[in-house]
């Protein structure tokens, strides 16, 4: 076995130390250089990362990034002779997930594995999984996502794991921009924003961004094309694109604008 991490940002360079230190041959690919990484076993030779590997741990950030690892750039399936299973883990449209299939070839198991958490879940290796695959190779792959995981949601089939991820993400950028701008609110009207925040959290009010506030990482940040609310509204649009096609879109396209007009929090 030798498993590689693809993406070693904010998630996957803390899910790779996870399984390094849990004793796995694991090793992480990532475009920027091997300096960045301290002592984590990262490198940015495709080549190298592709030698030996049997299991890859996808965690870039989108489907472009997701094809250039895959197809066109780097070409992991064609130059990754040995590999048997590929898991997606970045959070991508369910549609393009599923078109995966088609292009990868027959003997590489596919295997859905978005997670939540955010950084501080996967530091402290309590990520949340959703699982999309065939059971026999989940119960293969069990002692992996053990490492890195703390709860563990099998939704079904391949795809099923990026569906369920997509429209909880939905809820959760929504909880995103309701809580900002009621804390925004709540600075205006003087109330002190711990306090307010603790009433919340033990209150029908409750939600993971305001339960988690001190610890999610980017809790008080702004909108930006590359930042973790950036992500938020790429993720949106991936619930978009999996919604049937009679869905009403009207409320998730407006908590998209509603997070692109999220400024940075101050402490008030």
């Amino acid at each position: 076995m030798q498993i590689g991490i693809a993406g070693c940002g904010r998630m996957g360079a803390p899910m790779l130390r996870a399984l390094f230190s849990s004793d796995f041959p694991a090793r992480g690919f990532d475009i920027r250089p091997r300096s960045d990484f301290g002592d984590l076993p990262v490198m940015d030779d495709p080549l190298g990362f592709a030698d030996g590997l049997t299991h890859l741990i996808t965690v870039v950030r989108d489907q472009q990034e997701t094809d250039n690892l895959l197809f066109d750039q780097q070409k992991i399936i064609e130059i990754a002779v040995d590999l048997k299973y590929l898991i997606i883990s970045s959070t991508l449209s369910p549609r393009y997930v599923t078109d995966l299939r088609d292009r990868v070839p027959s003997h590489i198991h596919l295997i859905d594995a978005p997670m939540s958490g955010a950084e501080i879940a996967a530091q402290e290796c309590r990520l949340s999984f959703m699982l999309g695959g065939e059971i026999e190779h989940l119960e293969t792959l069990q002692p992996i996502f053990d490492a890195m995981g703390k709860t563990f949601h099998h939704m079904g089939a391949y795809g099923a794991g990026m569906q369920a991820k997509v429209l909880n993400n939905l809820l959760a950028a929504a909880s995103t921009a309701m809580t900002r701008q009621v804390l925004d609110w709540a600075g205006q009207a003087g109330l002190d924003q711990r306090k307010f925040l603790d009433l919340v959290d033990a209150s029908s009010g409750q939600n993971w961004l305001a339960s988690g506030f001190e610890t999610i990482e980017f809790a008080k940040d702004g909108y930006a094309p590359d930042n973790t609310i950036g992500i938020l509204v790429k993720d949106i649009q991936a619930a978009l694109d999996a919604l049937p096609g009679t869905a009403d879109t009207a409320l998730p396209q407006a908590i998209q604008t509603a997070i692109r007009q999220l400024k940075p929090l101050e402490k008030n």
